[in-house]
């Protein structure tokens, strides 16, 4: 699936007929634009590691941190914390809801192919190029002279290829290649996994709370074995160790859900979902904070208490799970009619997602001599960012062969 993919057509199931889906298209992008502010923010984290001494320095933390400016922004945690445990979960539910559609259409040959160009291509260009050339500023700010042959040196020394953001397309890639293996071994089983999705979508409660249970099932345990802030990494292929079959259990059950169509059952535009935005709003900030609460109560006590850890990753799947249903509940029910900006994002979305982390960072290492609060520098960097990106995505695509990619 691209980020600007429309379903077209009817599945096995015989849900209604998909028009272009103005509350999920949007949100992608907007989910998109949340990732830029995001990256943006995290050079102003009052709790950000400081520079490291070489890049081979352990913990790689620059990998996450490409730039660490000594201005910082208490609202960078809270707009950090309140993003991480929700946002990429969400990407990978959207980019679920289209796969059923355009596997059927397609035939499992054609439709690995289309994913191969499409994803395989953007991330074997993200990797190789867009990746270092956002990571050199981290060097420029440990060396302090541009030298591009120590920044190579020490970066093939590495063992390990960086990635960045693009982390996200390969394992994208890799779930539609489970899902196409999957449903191709077992024909019926997209249908029967729309008539359990269809069921649960008749009360939204019921389905959180079987959303809930799946993920924790298969979440707590990676992150009491791995910890939260595990990764695994070969070459430029790298992912979240203890979330990764979280990310799937979004992605699967997504698909479930666009089986019987996206303008049906959770997603419906008068649905249960949808009208009851405001107590799913209320919800998310509130076990947001609570999470929150307890895990600075971990921290300070230095506690390595099971029970703890438990209630902590306990608190991310309630917060993962709340603050994605709030963000849908609130896309479907307002927006429902077409807007230029948010059909300009949406269309340049995948392009500004693979392109951004570049203009992050330099932005950030520019703006680090200059006497400005965090704040002032992260609106400058995410404003920039998220331009100049969007930008250069709307440019690029007007040439067909890239267009066709992204």
């Amino acid at each position: 699936m691209t980020l600007t993919e429309k379903p077209t057509v009817e599945t096995h199931t015989a849900p209604a007929a998909a028009k272009y889906n103005y509350p999920i298209a949007y949100l992608r992008g907007f989910i998109v634009a949340l990732v830029v502010a995001h990256h943006s923010v995290l050079a102003y984290h009052p709790f950000a590691p400081p520079p490291p001494a070489s890049l081979a320095t352990q913990p790689r933390w620059w990998t996450a941190f490409p730039i660490v400016d000594p201005a910082k922004w208490t609202g960078a945690a809270i707009l950090a914390g309140f993003n991480e445990p929700f946002f990429m979960s969400l990407m990978f539910f959207l980019s679920g809801l289209f796969f059923w559609q355009s596997f059927v259409r397609k035939g499992s040959a054609k439709f690995l192919r289309d994913r191969l160009l499409r994803l395989g291509l953007p991330f074997v260009i993200g990797a190789a190029i867009f990746a270092p050339l956002a990571y050199y500023p981290s060097w420029l700010q440990i060396s302090h002279h541009a030298v591009t042959t120590g920044f190579w040196h020490q970066w093939l020394a590495l063992g390990q290829w960086p990635a960045g953001p693009v982390w996200f397309v390969w394992v994208l890639l890799a779930f539609d290649c489970i899902a196409t293996l999957l449903f191709t071994l077992a024909p019926k089983f997209g249908d029967v996994l729309g008539r359990i999705t269809a069921r649960l979508s008749t009360s939204p409660v019921v389905f959180f709370a079987a959303l809930v249970a799946i993920s924790a099932l298969v979440y707590i345990p990676m992150a009491l074995i791995f910890t939260p802030l595990a990764w695994t990494g070969f070459g430029p292929f790298a992912f979240q160790t203890s979330r990764i079959f979280h990310y799937f259990v979004y992605f699967l059950i997504a698909i479930g859900v666009g089986v019987m169509g996206l303008n049906r059952g959770l997603l419906a535009p008068d649905g249960k979902l949808a009208r009851r935005w405001p107590l799913w709003t209320i919800a998310s900030l509130a076990v947001f904070f609570a999470t929150a609460t307890i895990t600075v109560l971990t921290v300070k006590a230095h506690t390595s208490s099971q029970a703890w850890a438990i209630a902590r990753e306990a608190g991310f799947v309630l917060s993962c799970a709340t603050t994605s249903f709030a963000f849908l509940a609130v896309f479907v029910r307002f927006f429902k009619s077409r807007s230029a900006i948010f059909d300009s994002l949406s269309a340049n979305s995948y392009a500004i997602y693979l392109l951004h982390y570049a203009f992050v960072s330099w932005l950030q290492y520019a703006l680090l001599p200059a006497s400005l609060p965090g704040y002032a520098k992260f609106a400058v960097v995410f404003i920039g960012a998220l331009g100049l990106s969007w930008l250069t995505a709307a440019v690029l695509r007007r040439i067909p062969a890239i267009a066709r990619v992204v």
